[in-house]
């Protein structure tokens, strides 16, 4: 459905310990485990238009290379992300703090939404697409808009061993 970029187009170790560099592939398959069944808690971390930082928690799911969330058009996330779509998000994984640095882009395909949306069902949450949006039970009122964030740059420090901290740049 959409393209993938399986590994990063360079790495540097960032450990000061004499640890070795930590592989994508290890925060990949934690991320790929842990979507939509993991209690995780992400953090989309934006720019108010003052220039403050405004960090909210979502619930996000990692699927073909991309970071997909969602937020309500009045949220100060998404109305921040309406402006200037440069963020971070960080989460903490079994073993690995991972931040990712990007932009989201606010997804109005529907097939993406749908198959996002279906995702999503798969892993317990009933999304479903309506008017370029999503809905559901959750926590707000529906809409919500989908975002994708294409890591540009990842920074991961394992928290158990094998130890170490990476820097990962993206195509």
């Amino acid at each position: 459905m959409t393209e993938t970029r399986n590994a990063p187009a360079r790495s540097r170790n960032l450990d000061q310990y004499g640890h070795a560099e930590l592989p994508w592939s290890r925060a990949r398959d934690l991320l790929t485990a842990g979507s939509g069944t993991m209690d995780l808690t992400f953090f989309v971390s934006t720019t108010r238009p003052d220039g403050r930082p405004h960090t909210a928690p979502v619930g996000a799911v990692w699927l073909d290379d991309s970071l997909w969330f969602a937020g309500g058009p009045g949220t100060r996330r998404s109305r921040n992300l309406a402006t200037n779509p440069a963020c971070t998000v960080s989460v903490r994984l079994p073993g690995l703090d991972l931040v990712f640095e990007g932009e989201a882009r606010r997804v109005t395909s529907s097939g993406e939404l749908e198959h996002v949306a279906a995702y999503y069902r798969r892993t317990g949450w009933p999304a479903t697409v309506v008017e370029g949006a999503f809905t559901a039970p959750s926590a707000g009122p529906p809409p919500w808009h989908l975002y994708r964030l294409r890591p540009r740059t990842a920074f991961g420090v394992a928290t158990a061993e094998p130890h170490g901290a990476t820097r990962w740049d993206f195509p």
